[in-house]
């Protein structure tokens, strides 16, 4: 008891609750608008939360974070453009809802389902902290090292179809984080000579590159675009009770979104693919999947909602972000020198607590925000795209030169930004680049540490969890080269079939 009341105390200053307000009806105004979305809006903020107490810092970035996909439902159930790159899927069975003359209650079931998914995942979260505060001092130097390998190899993986770009990519984010000075030794490394170097590449500046003035010239190089105009009409709060009807797809959903979540480099498009695909098997009407069911439309948002809540698992316990977006909120610990791993949750666990009723809080002002408001956020998502293109430019780099005014860190964001463009036109991941930068500091560190302990390569696994992480990443590279030699066969039957049939024809 004495636990929450302490935690209550942090969330109830007033710059701290004004943070989680912003960053809650930011967050859904920023997902509603396609073209946007979280990665960018957290990358332009970060430079200001440095200047925050973390608390304050993370709760806005948290706000963000959690709420961006419920304001991505709105463009797309009513105009078929998911607003961030997670609502996808929702687009399959809310547009068509929305073409039935059935807007509202796709739109209700969506605010309801992501509320439900969100709730969920967090409540899994406060019962895991007490295992996650006995199982985190077990972990040391070999045991992160290990993790954050699992983590790296899980986002190359993912990537279904570009695995080879993918872990290409990862490589040049390590290869990034190594620039400048050595930690250890204080030896220059990667600089050339070149004293702009010395002190490395900045995280904070490669992302709002990769993300933000990337999006900024995509904006700006394709053609004007207007989002189109819907109109709702009806009761937004039915949802509520409707969801109750599908409560075991919403369950299922949201489960699978926590145990996706909670798996480095794994995140919302496995879980909403799990989610849909188990949604239409058990469902009484299979058919209607694609064409305006339900089900699909909850199966979705429960599982992409469930996700922010579980993802913030690895990062506190052991500090290995799952995906881009926690990778940024790592660098506001880091700032702060809060220490993400076993001492956050042994020395400062009313901070973790006050994340998580952070989190429980944000779920319920986005839901009565867009109960409210849904009309307004409407005429919103309706701003043209090129003058999104400037904003998101001008923002970007008043960011980048705030962090150390420096005119070469404009520079090398004006770099990043080209290179992350080329990148989404040819249709490869991002995310690699910045998990590699963020996850390839932490095990260049702890191989360090763990390394004057361990005398034979045996010695690097000899404890239990060390033991399991490098049994889970040998069975995950197993697995993979399996699914990849049946692809491969399954692909060459095909084209067999294929020549056999069209020499029958001829």
């Amino acid at each position: 008891m004495e636990l929450i009341l302490s935690s209550l105390s942090m969330l109830a200053q007033w710059d701290v609750l004004a943070a989680l307000v912003i960053g809650s009806i930011g967050g859904v105004i920023i997902g509603a608008i396609p073209g946007v979305g979280a990665a960018v809006a957290i990358a332009i903020l970060l430079p200001a939360t440095f200047s925050f107490e973390p608390i304050v810092g993370l709760t806005l970035l948290l706000g963000v974070y959690g709420s961006s996909m419920y304001g991505g439902a709105i463009p797309a159930v009513l105009i078929n453009t998911p607003g961030t790159a997670v609502n996808a899927l929702t687009t399959y069975d809310g547009y068509p809802m929305t073409k039935k003359g059935q807007g509202h209650r796709a739109l209700s079931l969506a605010y309801s389902a992501s509320f439900f998914g969100g709730m969920f995942s967090i409540l899994c979260l406060i019962v895991l902290s007490p295992v996650l505060a006995m199982i985190a001092p077990h972990f040391g130097s070999r045991e992160i090292f290990l993790a954050a390998l699992m983590g790296i190899i899980l986002v190359v993986v993912a990537h279904r179809g570009q695995v080879f770009a993918a872990g290409m990519l990862a490589c040049f984010g390590i290869f990034l984080s190594t620039i400048g000075l050595e930690p250890a030794k204080y030896t220059k490394r990667f600089t050339f000579d070149q004293s702009w170097l010395t002190s490395g590449v900045d995280l904070i500046v490669v992302v709002l590159g990769l993300f933000a003035i990337s999006q900024a010239l995509l904006l700006l190089v394709d053609k004007e675009h207007h989002p189109g105009s819907a109109k709702v009409e009806g009761n937004l709060f039915a949802g509520l009770k409707e969801l109750f009807a599908f409560k075991r797809v919403a369950t299922v959903s949201s489960s699978f979104g926590v145990l996706m979540g909670m798996i480095p480099g794994v995140g919302e498009f496995t879980a909403q693919f799990l989610s849909y695909t188990y949604a239409q098997k058990s469902s009484k009407d299979p058919d209607l999947f694609g064409k305006g069911s339900p089900e699909g439309l909850i199966a979705s948002e429960a599982a992409n909602n469930a996700v922010p809540g579980a993802a913030m698992i690895p990062l506190l316990a052991l500090g290995i972000p799952g995906e881009a977006l926690t990778a940024m909120m790592l660098s506001v610990f880091y700032v702060h020198n809060v220490i993400p791993g076993p001492q956050l949750f042994q020395g400062q666990l009313d901070f973790v607590v006050a994340l998580y009723l952070a989190l429980i809080l944000l779920n319920i002002i986005v839901l009565i925000f867009l109960l409210s408001s849904t009309g307004l956020l409407l005429k919103i998502i309706q701003i043209p795209t090129r003058f999104l293109g400037v904003m998101i430019m001008t923002l970007s780099f008043v960011g980048v030169f705030s962090l150390r005014n420096s005119v070469t860190d404009c520079a090398i964001a004006a770099g990043c930004g080209v290179f992350g463009l080329v990148l989404k036109r040819l249709n490869l991941p991002i995310v690699p680049i910045i998990l590699g930068m963020v996850l390839g500091g932490i095990m260049e560190v702890k191989l360090r540490s763990a390394m004057a302990r361990v005398n034979s390569p045996l010695d690097f696994i000899d404890r239990p969890i060390a033991a399991i992480l490098f049994t889970a990443i040998i069975l995950i590279l197993v697995l993979h080269v399996r699914t990849v030699i049946r692809e491969q066969k399954a692909r060459r039957d095909r084209e067999e079939d294929t020549s056999e049939t069209s020499t029958q024809q001829g």
